[in-house]
């Protein structure tokens, strides 16, 4: 306002998304807004807010790309020490390592996990459709190389449920197409599968067809091989590529509604485990109903002794699962009930004679030491690459937002990109040694936690129980029966089953989120893992869209003795200026919702120009015709009286705050309404516009040569201005 000098202090964040700007006032000429209410004539004028124009780039990109290209090229020490450190971060914290203070947390932490290991990387391995020494050899090699190239102090890396029945939906596929059994014989050991007959009598041919002696086991880990070692690289690449960010579109909503959808083909799958029964595991759409109905087909082959079996590991595994949940923060360590369970089971079964005397499916044998490395079958890449795209995704997805959960909640930082590379290190590396995919666990992770776990120090311990276990523990689990192993799956399951108990609150907070929790957990159970990921991906996007393109568009009034404008339709005692309309649209405006926009607009003002101006000329021609009548159709001049209903309002502000960009069909939009409105008599103005927006309005040509000043810092402004020129203008 003339006469007064406007300081600018701070920008204040008030109502939703608004931003108004703080000033103090010094007034050289005062004036009191009651003597102005008397009536007194107001000398000073009312200016608008001066457009800020654009400040030009004069950065020659040429030289900033030349200097940066010089910068990442350069070779000196300080450099190459800096990126050895980054890419092994171990090289920075273990010199750091405080042995008294963090080393029998980190010992303590590492057994436990490494006891409640043993057992969950056995019965994984089934349902990645793999050999159990497979499981463990994949729980091993994550701990180590994770220990290397991780920068997460509490996770754990190492087998995740969800990823094992993706890899094991593909080695399924896969070995069907190379011709084995999709399920082995109940009956036999490790060298139980289909073998390629070879005739040795003659040592010529015996030679020719010795690469093709490859079991159905061995086939099936060279496919999760395979698998892992792709998937790695994509993660990898992702990492150097910085294109981490495709994980923002798997929201915690989405994530949740695709681990248990996951998790009710995970129960599916081993449910015929606990029932004893030898059917062939479905695969593809609809594998969860198909695979149901075979279980009911051969519900009459139930195994009597596998289901007696499985129901009393579920009366002590589920009981104790649960007492070390509700006093965990009074236990020291929890009871590693499945370690126990399986101990008691395999003795029960070898010295019951389980296998022989009643058929149940038992392990088999479980070989010592490491095989030799070899590497994935690369003319198997073209099949596998699809899928592992879905098992990267979600695997470092995972793993990043379990690491920054658990950074955050210990003050610390990770580095989200080397997260990256470390999972697809525990992925690539691996692979050459007989592994399938890996990935942060939550529930293994929160044991970590709770157990006193300070650094990486207690993988190492983890791997060196593993370890133990791979040399010299592993072949007195031949008599295991395999319903055991199916029931500790399906327990280890409760934690994602139990989000049903959520809904009512999700629904409460977010109902959108729970829409889309509900369509991915469908999707994933009863299509399929892949399809249900990629359909709660695009129904979240296009949740999105949508909110967008119908979003929320309140008028505004005034709160009473303050400089804030909030929505009528939300707050009571708002006040509204005399001829002044304001309207606020919350989300970008863009050729989505440019229609909707308008069109409400038009609904809360209760004026549409194009309708006004229709009805000025409908009128127009009504008194034109009667007059003609009056004067006997003479050619006389005839002057039209228009008596119209006059306008409610005479300006428009509409507050751009939740504007956060304008596209073209945004930019056309906005000088089509100030057009029309100019075009009844009413005058449009714009406050609150961010630099984004004003830009874009610039470039665009919004204002004409003489109104390049119209824009407004808040919509008190606006108002104001509106009201001082209509005062000036004696209305």
């Amino acid at each position: 306002r003339a006469g007064s000098e406007f300081i600018p202090r701070r920008w204040e964040r008030g109502g939703p998304g608004a931003f108004r700007m703080a000033a103090e006032v010094e007034l050289n000429h005062v004036q009191s807004a009651s003597e102005m209410a008397e009536g007194e004539e107001d000398e000073h004028i009312f200016q608008p807010t001066m457009f800020l124009e654009p400040q030009e780039s004069s950065i020659d990109m040429k030289a900033l790309l030349v200097k940066k290209v010089k910068k990442t090229c350069s070779c000196t020490p300080a450099k190459v020490k800096d990126l050895i450190f980054s890419f092994l971060p171990v090289l920075q914290w273990l010199p750091k390592y405080k042995l008294r203070e963090y080393l029998l947390g980190d010992i303590m932490s590492g057994v436990i996990v490494g006891i409640l290991l043993v057992p969950q990387s056995i019965a994984y391995s089934l349902l990645a459709g793999q050999e159990p020494i497979y499981g463990l050899y994949t729980s091993f090699f994550a701990s180590i190389i994770y220990f290397l190239f991780g920068t997460s102090r509490h996770i754990s890396v190492g087998i995740f449920g969800v990823l094992c029945l993706m890899v094991g939906q593909v080695v399924d596929r896969e070995v069907q197409r190379a011709g084995y059994d999709i399920e082995p014989s109940v009956h036999s050991g490790l060298q139980r599968d289909m073998v390629i007959y070879v005739n040795t009598t003659t040592l010529a041919v015996n030679q020719t067809l010795q690469p093709l002696l490859c079991d159905r086991s061995c086939y099936a880990i060279t496919v999760g091989a395979t698998v892992t070692f792709i998937a790695g690289v994509y993660q990898v690449a992702m990492g150097f590529f910085q294109v981490g960010f495709v994980s923002v579109y798997l929201s915690d909503a989405l994530l949740g509604g695709f681990v248990t959808g996951a998790s009710f083909t995970i129960l599916t799958s081993q449910a015929k485990y606990l029932l004893g029964l030898d059917i062939p595991r479905s695969n593809g759409i609809g594998s969860l109903i198909t695979t149901w109905i075979n279980i009911f087909k051969n519900i009459h082959k139930t195994n009597i002794c596998d289901l007696i079996t499985s129901f009393l590991c579920l009366l002590v595994l589920v009981p104790t699962k649960e007492l070390n949940e509700h006093f965990k923060s009074r236990l020291k360590a929890p009871i590693p009930i499945e370690l126990v369970v399986v101990v008691a089971a395999t003795l029960a079964s070898h010295f019951g004679e389980l296998k022989e005397k009643y058929g149940s499916s038992v392990a088999g044998h479980i070989p010592t030491g490491f095989l030799p490395p070899q590497p994935p079958k690369w003319d198997l890449i073209p099949s596998v690459a699809m899928d592992a795209v879905a098992i990267a995704i979600i695997g470092f997805a995972i793993t990043v937002s379990l690491s920054e959960m658990f950074a955050k909640k210990h003050g610390y930082t990770v580095k989200a990109n080397q997260e990256m590379y470390a999972i697809g290190f525990c992925n690539i590396i691996p692979s050459f040694f007989h592994c399938f995919t890996t990935s942060a666990a939550l529930a293994k992770t929160l044991v970590k936690e709770s157990t006193g776990c300070r650094t990486q120090i207690s993988g190492v311990v983890t791997a060196l129980v593993i370890l133990l276990v791979l040399l010299l523990i592993a072949p007195l689990f031949y008599s295991l029966q395999k319903c055991v192993l199916g029931v500790i799956t399906i327990v280890n399951l409760r934690g994602a089953l139990r989000k049903f108990r959520d809904l009512p609150k999700m629904w409460h907070l977010s109902k959108v989120d729970t829409v889309i929790w509900l369509v991915t957990m469908a999707a994933s159970a009863l299509l399929s893992t892949e399809i249900g990921l990629l359909i709660g991906v695009c129904f979240s996007m296009l949740c999105v869209i949508v909110r967008t393109q119908r979003p929320e568009a309140p008028l505004l009034g005034w709160v009473v003795e303050t400089e804030m404008y909030e929505s009528l339709s939300a707050y009571k005692n708002l006040k509204t200026k005399p001829g002044i309309v304001v309207f606020r649209f919350e989300a970008p405006l863009y050729y989505i919702n440019k229609e909707c926009f308008k069109s409400t607009l038009y609904k809360r003002t209760g004026v549409n120009p194009a309708w006004v101006k229709a009805a000025k000329k409908k009128a127009a021609k009504r008194m034109l015709k009667e007059k003609m009548v009056t004067s006997g159709g003479s050619q006389a001049d005839v002057s039209v009286q228009l008596v119209t209903e006059p306008l409610v309002f005479h300006t428009l502000v509409i507050d751009c705050c939740a504007i956060q960009f304008l596209d073209t069909a945004g930019i056309h939009t906005l000088k089509e309404i100030c057009k029309d409105y100019g075009e009844i008599g009413i005058q449009v103005l714009l406050a609150q516009c961010n630099a984004s927006v004003r830009s874009s309005l610039h470039r665009g040509e919004y204002f004409k040569k003489e109104e390049q000043n119209l824009l407004f810092h808040s919509v008190h402004q606006a108002v104001d201005f509106a009201l001082g020129a209509r005062k000036q203008n004696g209305c």
